[in-house]
């Protein structure tokens, strides 16, 4: 089955290509219609307030942060280290929202009303999750993230333990940029850490020329079916 589409947004999500800053609008709603409207023109929420609070900004990076076919690095130590976790989708992603919105968290901004707007996304099939489990059973790490045919734009990540951030990432790349219709996935912002796995920055209007294609392409299978009445 496919994700089920919401009623259309409100609001006009244009932007200026050319916008200077990163931040390019803010205001609106997080209604599903919004949200995918949203990424489909390569805008993502992030509140501009205190911890994420209000008002919600929308946020297109003049230098975006993407993971793209053929670039995943995989080390030596990391392929060790997979061995020891075992790995799922969709299986609990509430507890990976949990995870990610934990407020002893540096840089938090994963407010309950976001929690609220990407648990709709996951009802309907929009937004998905992976998972990483340690020997003993306990999330030891994971992430989410939105996909739109073969766009999975990634929200936040977290780990409980050495390299299981790593491993879901590496999970999400067998899924998204491996096979016959290889994707995009976009991080936002790079960072040193998502560096020494393959992510690397592209201006604006690079990344609005992958956007298209990619948003019309093939939804990978893992994440094929999985809307949630």
């Amino acid at each position: 089955m496919s994700p089920i589409e919401p009623e259309p947004s409100q609001w006009s999500l244009r932007f200026d290509p050319a916008h200077p800053s990163d931040l390019v609008a803010v205001g609106a709603d997080l209604e599903p219609g919004t949200l995918l409207a949203a990424y489909r023109s390569g805008l993502f929420p992030m509140g501009t307030g205190r911890d994420g609070g209000p008002p919600m900004g929308w946020w297109s990076p003049v230098d975006r942060g993407v993971l793209l076919p053929g670039e995943h690095h995989v080390s030596r130590s990391l392929r060790r280290s997979r061995r020891h976790f075992t790995t799922s989708i969709d299986r609990d992603f509430d507890a990976v929202v949990r995870a990610c919105a934990d407020p002893g968290r540096d840089g938090r901004w994963i407010t309950a009303r976001m929690i609220a707007a990407y648990r709709r996304l996951y009802d309907l099939g929009w937004a998905h999750s992976v998972e990483v489990w340690d020997e003993h059973g306990e999330l030891a790490g994971g992430l989410y993230g939105v996909a739109i045919g073969a766009l999975f734009a990634g929200e936040s990540m977290f780990h409980r333990a050495t390299d299981a951030g790593k491993v879901a990432v590496w999970v999400l790349a067998e899924q998204v940029l491996e096979g016959g219709a290889p994707g995009l996935i976009d991080v936002q912002w790079h960072t040193a850490h998502l560096g020494t796995l393959g992510v690397r920055e592209i201006d604006r209007a690079a990344y609005l020329g992958l956007l298209g294609p990619a948003v019309t392409g093939t939804l990978p299978s893992a994440f094929a079916g999985a809307s949630r009445g």
